[in-house]
C-alpha cells in the first residue's frame, strides 16, 4: 500500500532524528559500565519497532482516512486489531528469543506484561493523533488567517474604490461651483485636480504611505478648495509633523476636510474653518477640523454622504482598538477629531 507523502523534508528529518536518538538511548547505558549485549539490543529494536509501525500506521494512514474522515468507530477498531496483531508478534518474537538466546522456554504471559504492551502502543496511537492534530490545526489556522487575510485586503480595497469616485465627485462639485466665479481659473484648477487624481489612483495603492507624503496630499488639496472661497471665510490650517516617515493609510483625514469644506462655508454668512494636523513621532498623528456648520438641504444633492461610514469602516480594519474620531454638532460649529496610536 502506498502512503500520501506530504512531509516536507526538514519534518522528515525531526523524524529521523527522533527515532535515531530513540534507538541510541541503549548505548547511554555503556558509559556506566553495563555493556549492552547484541541480543538484548536486538530485542529492544523489535519491542520499539513494534510501537512504531502502531505510530507510522496511524500517522500517515489511518488517522487521515478514517479519523479526520469522521469515521471513529472504524479507526478504533482498526486500531484495536492493528494492536492485537502487533502483541501477538511480539510475543511470537519474545518467545523465539527465550528459545534461542539461552532462556529456555518462555513462561506463560503475564496478564501485566501484555496489558503494559498494548498500553505502551495504544499511547503510541494518542502520540500520532497529537502530534497530526497539531499539525491540522496549524494548517487550519495558517488557511484561516490567509482567508482572514485576503477577505481584510478585499475589503480595504473596495473600501478605497469606494472612496476614488466619491472625492472625484465632490471634488468637480466644487470645480463646477468655482468656473462661475472664476471662470480664468479654470484651467489651474483642472491641472490641479490632475495632480491630485494622479496620488489618489496610482500613488496611494498601498495600505500605508509615509505621513509627509499623505500631508501634502490634503495640502493641494486644501489649496484646490481655497480658490473658491470668498472674503467672508476664514482658513487657517497648522500642519506639525515631527516626522515625514511615519507610516499612516492613505486618505483617512480627507474625509473630515471635505465635510469642512462642504458643510462649513456659506455664500451669504461669515465662515471659518480650522485644519490642524499633528504628530509625533512614533506615537500619534492628530487631525482636528473645526468649521462653522450650514447643514445642507435634502434638496441639495452634492456628494453622497458615504465619507464618514467609509472611514469608520476603514479605522476598524486598519487600526482596531488604536483610534478615537470624535464627530460633534456644537451647534453653530461642528468639530471633527481624529486620533491615531502608531
Amino acid at each position: 500500500m502506498r502512503f500520501p507523502i506530504r512531509n516536507s523534508k526538514i519534518e522528515i528529518l525531526i523524524h529521523l532524528l527522533a527515532w535515531c536518538a530513540f534507538y541510541g538511548f541503549p548505548f547511554i547505558f555503556m558509559f556506566g559500565g553495563h555493556a549492552i549485549k547484541p541480543q538484548q539490543y536486538i530485542g529492544y529494536m523489535v519491542y520499539t519497532l513494534s510501537f512504531l509501525i502502531v505510530f507510522y500506521a496511524n500517522y500517515l494512514y489511518l488517522i487521515d482516512k478514517l479519523l479526520f474522515d469522521r469515521k471513529v468507530w472504524t479507526f478504533a477498531i482498526s486500531n484495536i486489531i492493528l494492536i492485537i496483531v502487533c502483541t501477538v508478534l511480539l510475543h511470537e518474537y519474545q518467545k523465539y528469543e527465550f528459545a534461542h538466546f539461552g532462556h529456555g522456554p518462555m513462561p506463560p504471559p503475564p496478564f501485566a506484561f501484555i496489558f503494559r504492551d498494548m498500553t505502551s502502543m495504544l499511547f503510541a496511537v494518542g502520540v500520532s493523533v497529537a502530534i497530526r492534530m497539531t499539525g491540522k490545526w496549524y494548517k487550519t489556522e495558517n488557511e484561516r488567517k490567509e482567508t482572514e487575510k485576503v477577505r481584510f485586503e478585499t475589503e480595504l480595497k473596495n473600501l478605497k474604490n469606494q472612496l476614488n469616485p466619491h472625492f472625484l465627485f465632490n471634488t468637480l462639485n466644487n470645480i463646477y461651483s468655482l468656473i462661475p466665479v472664476h471662470p480664468e481659473q479654470a484651467q489651474d484648477t483642472v491641472h490641479r485636480l490632475s495632480q491630485l487624481l494622479r496620488y489618489v489612483l496610482y500613488e496611494n495603492n498601498d495600505n500605508f504611505v509615509p505621513i509627509e507624503k499623505e500631508s501634502n496630499f490634503l495640502k493641494s488639496y486644501i489649496e484646490l478648495m481655497s480658490l473658491r472661497l470668498t472674503d467672508q471665510v476664514k482658513l487657517t490650517t497648522e500642519f506639525d509633523i515631527e516626522s515625514g516617515n511615519d507610516l499612516i493609510a492613505p486618505m483617512l483625514f480627507i474625509s473630515l476636510v471635505e465635510n469642512a469644506f462642504k458643510h462649513g462655508v456659506s455664500p451669504t454668512h461669515p465662515s471659518f474653518i480650522n485644519i490642524k494636523i499633528t504628530s509625533k513621532e512614533g506615537k500619534e498623528v492628530t487631525c482636528r477640523v473645526e468649521n462653522s456648520f450650514f447643514p445642507k438641504t435634502r434638496q441639495d444633492k452634492s456628494g453622497s454622504g458615504i465619507g464618514q461610514e467609509n472611514l469608520k469602516k476603514r479605522l476598524d480594519l486598519l487600526y482596531p482598538q488604536r483610534y478615537e474620531l470624535t464627530l460633534e454638532n456644537q451647534g453653530n460649529s461642528y468639530l471633527s477629531e481624529l486620533k491615531i496610536r502608531f
